[in-house]
């Protein structure tokens, strides 16, 4: 069965291109998440005056890959204690979240949340909510580092080769 959550991890052409090497994920799209504004443009969503944070929303074969997998794998690609700023990227479009769509998900979301928790000892950076709305990015923003191999990441190539074998002793 697919189900669908919604991740803020700081610049979403990373954050995207990470979870797309998780064997699981049938499709991603980045976006803008849980802002004030309706239709905001990347441009509007970069003043840090809409609310948005930058979220890829990320579509997954629970037969496949579980949520508790899929969350774990996120808190690699983060600091989960860092406030408003992921790598050298500052501002509250960069803040980290967890958007979920079913409050179903939230016990398997909580568990994963208080494990990093107890392994970090402070307190943790990341909004845990319901989404609110989402927004998707205009289209020269989705599959960003695949159109473009040498753009700008956040992330080290490393976590994408990590994540490439992360699920490969699960069904």
């Amino acid at each position: 069965m697919v189900k669908e959550i919604y991740l803020a991890g700081g610049c979403f052409w990373g954050t995207e291109h990470f979870f797309k090497q998780l064997r699981g994920v049938t499709e991603t799209e980045v976006g803008f998440a849980n802002g004030h504004t309706e239709n905001p443009t990347y441009k509007e969503v970069y003043t840090d005056s809409t609310g948005h944070a930058e979220t890829v929303r990320i579509r997954y074969d629970e037969d496949i890959l579980d949520l508790g997998l899929l969350l774990r794998m996120y808190f690699k690609a983060i600091d989960p204690t860092s406030l408003n700023k992921q790598g050298e990227d500052e501002g509250t479009r960069y803040r980290t979240g967890i958007y979920y769509t079913s409050g179903s998900e939230l016990p398997v979301i909580k568990a994963v949340f208080d494990e990093v928790q107890q392994a970090y000892g402070e307190p943790l950076a990341v909004e845990v909510l319901p989404l609110q709305r989402f927004y998707p990015a205009e289209e020269y923003h989705q599959d960003y580092l695949e159109k473009n191999p040498g753009g700008y990441c956040h992330l080290p190539q490393a976590l994408f080769e990590y994540a490439r074998k992360a699920n490969d002793n699960l069904k």
